[in-house]
């Protein structure tokens, strides 16, 4: 589902990614581990085809970022969910239009969209927050959904770039284990950061990098 091969990524500040070579199937949870500026997030970008190898071959359901088109970037991002440490919610819009968002873009119609928001809102214990607006909720809530807009529409893939960052222990545990709900229903996931006790606590494959290389991928 997922293949780096032979990847180089030069940024003008200097390198940034050398010779990353690794697989992730459909059915892997994955840790990309690392201390900030490793690689992590060019990696999750890379796998959004936001940004292009400059040497080496990126593959996302067997389309290659070296011949791929617009159009095919704009149906693999249709398959892939993203959750970021500063969650970008919507500010001027309530809970239930920001889970909403990706359905609307469809144009799915307005019932579907609603049964859509409101079960996944069950899901994710936010029913009761729907009519409030971001700055309502706690950072915890706010990253709930987040990882609920990200999965409304049952992407093939979720990339989550350390989500867990500005969280408090109890929050963080909850939103990791909805990720990993996420991951059990069926979703690969791949899973940026730099705490090492998240692997411990919930043992997977992780892929860790130090200065843009890969030093150790392996079973936890």
């Amino acid at each position: 589902m997922i293949s780096f091969e032979n990847v180089h990524l030069r940024y003008d500040t200097g390198i940034s990614l050398r010779d990353l070579n690794f697989f992730i199937d459909k059915d892997e949870f994955v840790y990309l581990f690392g201390p900030t500026g490793a690689g992590k997030s060019s990696i999750l970008k890379m796998i959004y085809m936001d940004l292009f190898p400059n040497d080496g071959q990126v593959e996302i359901f067997n389309i290659g970022s070296s011949k791929v088109k617009r159009k095919e970037i704009a149906h693999i991002r249709q398959r892939i969910g993203m959750v970021f440490q500063d969650f970008k919610l919507l500010m001027d819009r309530d809970i239930y239009s920001n889970i909403a968002l990706p359905l609307e873009l469809r144009g799915l119609k307005p019932n579907e969209i609603r049964s859509k928001v409101v079960r996944k809102a069950d899901e994710f214990g936010l029913r009761s927050r729907l009519n409030h607006f971001p700055h309502e909720l706690s950072s915890g809530e706010q990253q709930m959904v987040s990882l609920a807009r990200a999965v409304i529409d049952s992407p093939d893939i979720l990339l989550v770039d350390e989500p867990t960052a500005h969280l408090d222990q109890e929050s963080a545990a909850g939103v990791t284990d909805a990720i990993w709900k996420v991951h059990d229903s069926g979703t690969c996931v791949v899973f940026a950061t730099n705490k090492v006790e998240l692997p411990k606590r919930e043992p997977a494959r992780t892929i860790s990098l130090v200065s843009g290389e890969i030093i150790i991928d392996r079973e936890l």
